[in-house]
């Protein structure tokens, strides 16, 4: 009998916990939240009781469990050494996203007593840390919407058994001039790349577009570059699977995420869907002006 998967929800205050719960629950998974964290060796040793009848089980821990919350990673060590296998999923947005969010939902943060959402922002980050590098995945939910979220918890946690345990890569364009996406492992500039936006009739469209990817493809420089790109990937995702890694986001980035990084990106997720392995690929800026 396999045992059930224990995933440990937790993160940042308003950065879309309860919307992962909600599509983790659509999932199949049983939900407990704001278990305080000493209960956790007890409530993985009932589900693993239950004959089967309970087989996805997601916990969400966070700091609304006041000091109970300081005990979590002593916790976690002890449901290791109990032989309990367990994920912990971490979301976390931006400073500036996070008061944008709290300001709309006129909300409390559970740490504010003074009005200071900043700064109790900034507490919880440090508070945080440890359990951040905890982590087996982190995601970003600064420029997510609650339907993207859903489809990044559905790609990492849906589907069977035999799927999930399979490298899951997601390949995200994205444009400098708005940062580098925070849960990247892979970071791909191509801003060196000829750039289409200085093209009158190619400016108003996309890596989406033909056109724009013929333009970009069509390059000495770029074939060249796709070809040690395709070999420097291929040649890492053997070792991340050895080594046990769940998922591998390679952001590509140009100066504005709309036409060189978009093109490469679809490219190289269209070759290694063709060689086998799970990939979706996302452009975060290309709506963006």
């Amino acid at each position: 009998m396999s045992s059930p998967r224990l995933l440990i929800v937790t993160g940042m205050s308003g950065a879309g916990k309860t919307q992962a719960v909600q599509k983790l629950e659509d999932l199949g998974y049983f939900c407990v939240d704001n278990l305080p964290p000493t209960l956790i060796p007890k409530f993985a040793e009932l589900v693993s009781q239950s004959n089967g009848k309970i087989d996805k089980v997601a916990l969400v821990v966070d700091i609304r469990g006041g000091a109970f919350f300081n005990q979590v990673n002593e916790v976690l060590n002890e449901l290791s050494q109990q032989g309990y296998q367990y994920e912990i999923m971490f979301l976390e947005a931006s400073d500036e996203s996070l008061v944008r969010r709290y300001k709309e939902s006129r909300r409390r943060h559970p740490l504010d007593n003074h009005g200071e959402v900043l700064a109790v922002i900034r507490e919880e980050r440090e508070l945080l840390r440890e359990i951040r590098g905890r982590a087996d995945k982190i995601i970003d939910t600064t420029n997510l919407s609650n339907s993207q979220l859903k489809e990044q918890i559905f790609a990492e946690y849906g589907g069977e058994r035999e799927e999930r345990n399979r490298l899951l890569i997601t390949v995200i364009s994205f444009g400098y001039k708005y940062g580098i996406p925070l849960d990247s492992d892979l970071v791909i500039d191509v801003r060196f790349l000829p750039n289409p936006h200085y093209i009158p009739e190619l400016r108003c469209l996309t890596g989406n577009d033909e056109p724009v990817q013929r333009h970009v493809l069509s390059q000495d420089v770029t074939q060249e570059f796709m070809a040690k790109l395709i070999d420097f990937v291929t040649f890492l995702v053997p070792h991340y699977q050895n080594e046990g890694k769940a998922t591998l986001m390679i952001a590509i980035g140009c100066t504005g995420g709309m036409h060189r990084s978009v093109t490469l990106a679809n490219k190289l997720g269209d070759i290694l869907k063709d060689k086998g392995y799970r990939c979706n690929v996302r452009h975060r800026d290309i709506m963006r002006v």
